[in-house]
């Protein structure tokens, strides 16, 4: 015997709801049971190019049973505060069987059910799934059914509505090995809120990710937009991510706003770049995401909008195209500044087109650059000479000396750019965008 884990996901739809929210309802519903929190609670982003996602692409997974040892405050729901223990031991079976048949049917009265895109689902298994599961599902498009073949093999619990694609993501939360982790802290308003314009100080934000310099993605100083707060119909009030776990709780008192209903705290992936991993220009398939090396091919073109096309070609002679939308601000600039033979690192994602969506670049080094040919000066009169026309030459206006047109002289530049990390403007970054200027 041992304990259980439990995902979920796709239980919101474009029109509203919260998969994290659902957690919560489960997290409240084993505090009546009796059923003990192992661990933090998991908020996993996975494949961000899935074409029939909602919105973050978001599941959940949780570990339960009965706490041993030391526990630490990670919540609140309905006043009451939520507990996680260090170590667990196994449910008793009847209590486990209860459990399981609850939670999912708090998870079917929490989903937005009838609405597009919502598929709900819940996996519960006693062991941890397998690490690759979970890179599959952060890189590529998995078929429900490999899963479905698979969770069967090992005796999962397995409750789904719809096209059954929410398996994937619940199974895919429950094998995040958690090597790279961040944190968040997500407070929620009352569901009579959901839809209403937030109420979240701006100032107060800033103010708390100055003091907390862990905080990241707290706001963005250049659009000045406000990060914490979502733009979508949900329960989400407003979350502090941070690269530690303190720094949300420390600063949560500190963001001043309407009435919070609820808050957890959350082990996360975001930031870690797990959907990227080095890659050939041919390997990056459609919906998928990579890492691509290589040498900047022709000039930067700039597209209507401010967007700016480039092509590379990567070790083995393969050419790729990518774009820098304006959006991003930073990285179209950074785009238009390259030339013919620089080498760079892009990273980014697919759609159903080739075209590589660049999230991020290093540019590794740069070749020289050089002034435009200008006319030499006279050897004998020290004045510059005149161009005599294309291919003709020079010649010097005062005692008419001619000079071939590889005379002209060219001087070296000082690069405009310089090799290092580029990110978007934060406003612009993906929840997965690595962190860091080591990209």
């Amino acid at each position: 015997m041992s304990t259980i884990w439990l995902g979920i996901d796709d239980t919101d739809s474009p029109e509203g709801g919260c998969t994290t929210w659902v957690l919560t309802e489960l997290l409240a519903l084993a505090r009546e049971e009796g059923v003990d929190l192992i661990g933090e609670p998991r908020l996993v982003r996975l494949n961000p190019n899935i074409p029939w996602k909602t919105r973050g692409n978001a599941a959940l997974s949780a570990r339960f049973g009965r706490g041993r040892g030391p526990r630490r405050r990670l919540g609140e729901v309905s006043g009451r505060p939520l507990w996680s223990y260090r170590d667990g031991g196994p449910l008793r079976a009847l209590r486990e069987n209860l459990f399981l048949d609850r939670a999912w049917e708090r998870v079917r009265e929490s989903s937005r059910l009838g609405e597009a895109h919502t598929d709900p689902a819940l996996v519960a298994v006693r062991h941890q799934l397998p690490a690759q599961m979970y890179y599959r599902a952060v890189r590529e498009v998995v078929p429900v059914e490999e899963i479905h073949r698979y969770l069967d093999s090992v005796g999962a619990v397995v409750h789904a509505e719809g096209d059954g694609r929410g398996v994937v993501g619940a199974s895919a939360a429950i094998a995040w090995p958690g090597r790279r982790v961040t944190w968040e802290m997500i407070a929620y308003r009352p569901l009579a809120h959901e839809g209403a314009r937030r109420r979240v100080d701006a100032e107060s934000v800033r103010s708390v990710a100055r003091a907390h310099p862990r905080l990241f993605l707290s706001h963005d100083p250049r659009t000045r937009r406000l990060l914490v707060t979502p733009h979508t119909p949900c329960p989400i009030l407003f979350g502090l991510r941070a690269t530690d776990s303190e720094s949300p709780l420390q600063a949560r008192s500190g963001v001043i706003s309407e009435p919070v209903d609820r808050w957890v705290l959350y082990r996360t992936n975001q930031g870690t770049g797990d959907h990227l991993r080095s890659r050939l220009a041919r390997e990056v398939g459609p919906f998928e995401s990579g890492r691509v090396s290589g040498r900047v091919l022709g000039e930067p073109r700039v597209l209507h909008g401010g967007h700016v096309r480039l092509r590379i070609e990567d070790s083995e002679g393969t050419a790729l195209e990518t774009v820098a939308f304006e959006p991003t601000k930073t990285l179209p600039a950074v785009v238009r500044a390259l030339s013919p033979g620089d080498r760079v690192v892009i990273w980014g994602s697919r759609d159903s087109s080739p075209v590589l969506k660049m999230e991020g670049l290093r540019v590794v080094s740069l070749v020289p650059r050089w002034s435009a040919p200008s006319p030499p000066s006279c050897t004998e009169c020290h004045r510059p000479t005149r161009s005599m026309g294309t291919v003709r030459g020079y010649r010097c206006p005062r005692c008419h000396r001619r000079y071939p047109p590889e005379a002209a002289q060219r001087v070296r530049k000082p690069p405009t750019l310089r090799t290092g990390v580029y990110h978007p403007t934060p406003s612009a970054r993906r929840h997965l965008a690595p962190l860091g200027p080591e990209a």
